[in-house]
């Protein structure tokens, strides 16, 4: 028995905010995780220090199953992102130290890897098609066999996924919310042009993938699918908000192009029937937002009954904490499809030194025992929190919109 004696939220931000939980064993053994929730970290990091933290105290922390259903019940108010980003913290923790302990990488623990490592797709976008290209021709050089596009809508002062001009594309850049203005009609006819473009130039041998970022109804997005068809395209993500499952339905009766949702759940209630009816292609959930590698594992395992494969989420907006352990997830479930990557800044990299590793379109979680991340804590500290949110989005006649 590996009692816990000590947990405690470790918060910084090396350009962007973190919330890491840091968990301690009688034996010595230290765990990390992650429990990063994109503008709302301090909830998450209440919930930890004030709700969660003194419920670890003298457990087993070999008991990884019954401390997830101990905090999934024992709550009484299931779900959502707070709850199940605090829950992801304690799992992943855990499967850090089991794995420290038994002196093996977490994907040994978890059968071993089913492939030699995982596929990636990393982002190109410009405020124009012609930069767009450029930053996919760049990616598809540097080993990338999948590429996001997103390119600027003319007649858009911001669009998603679009980075300022120089810098990396991150949302949560003001200490209040900004403001951006969306038009539907300006958007739809500015997606197939950029995906013509890119076949042109980059061929048919580099899988390409589009987030719409729900900003579609059903059957626009059914219109869009249709459009894109000739492009064979990776997957279409997030067409529509995924609240009303069903609405998928709509979608696939009109287009066979893949359909990717899910960055945004946080358990498998949220795509039971998106799986078991066939109505996505990919489910990206991710395993910090969606109660860590135990509860992700449950999600691919009903995917994989109905050939649905995984897309984890990956972007800046989780450590390398939940990176790490999105790789050994990824390299051990058998019905893995690909991974996001947005790299890190070399800061954040700093404060996390970690494992993992790319090469040639692909990712390793490496063989540390363990997750394979560590935190620099002196430098962390130097980091303090800055209050950041996500943008929100209005029609151009100033409705509010999904963002």
């Amino acid at each position: 028995m590996a009692e816990i004696v000590s947990a405690r939220v470790i918060i910084t931000c090396p350009g962007r905010n973190f919330v890491t939980l840091r968990i301690e064993t009688s034996d010595g053994v230290v765990g990390l995780g992650d429990a990063t929730l994109n503008g709302r970290e301090l909830a998450v990091a209440s919930y930890l220090t004030d709700h969660v933290i003194p419920c670890l105290i003298d457990r087993d922390a070999h008991r990884i199953e019954d401390i997830w259903q101990y905090l999934y019940k024992g709550a009484y108010w299931r779900r959502g992102p707070v709850t199940m980003s605090a829950i992801a913290a304690v799992d992943m923790a855990l499967w850090d130290i089991k794995g420290k302990v038994a002196g093996l990488p977490v994907y040994q623990l978890l059968g071993g890897a089913s492939r030699d490592g995982c596929m990636v797709y990393g982002h190109a976008n410009g405020t124009t098609i012609e930069e767009t290209i450029e930053a996919a021709v760049a990616h598809v050089e540097q080993g990338y066999k999948a590429v996001r596009l997103q390119a600027g809508v003319p007649g858009l002062k911001a669009t998603y996924g679009v980075a300022k001009a120089g810098q990396r594309y991150e949302p949560a850049d003001a200490s209040l919310p900004t403001e951006s203005l969306w038009s539907t009609e300006k958007y739809m006819r500015s997606v197939v042009p950029l995906f013509e473009k890119a076949r042109e130039v980059l061929g048919w041998d580099v899988h390409l993938l589009h987030d719409v970022h729900h900003r579609l109804t059903p059957i626009e997005a059914a219109r869009l699918g249709k459009d894109l068809e000739p492009f064979r395209l990776f997957w279409l993500e997030d067409a529509t908000p995924a609240e009303n499952q069903e609405a998928f339905r709509l979608i696939r009766q009109h287009t066979t192009v893949p359909l990717a949702v899910g960055e945004i759940f946080n358990s498998i209630w949220d795509a039971k029937h998106l799986i078991e009816a066939q109505l996505i292609d990919y489910v990206r959930a991710t395993i910090v937002h969606a109660g860590g590698l135990t509860h992700v594992r449950r999600i691919a395992a009903l995917a994989d009954l109905y050939q649905v494969r995984t897309g984890c989420h990956g972007a800046t907006d989780l450590s390398p904490v939940t990176m790490a352990a999105a790789l050994h997830f990824g390299l051990s479930v058998p019905n893995f499809g690909i991974q996001e990557l947005m790299p890190h800044t070399a800061l954040t990299d700093a404060v996390f030194p970690h494992a993992y590793s790319y090469q040639d379109g692909m990712m390793h979680p490496g063989n540390k025992p363990g997750l394979g991340v560590e935190i620099d804590e002196e430098l962390a500290a130097k980091y303090e929190y800055k209050r950041a949110y996500l943008p929100v989005n209005r029609l151009e006649d100033g409705t509010m919109f999904n963002w």
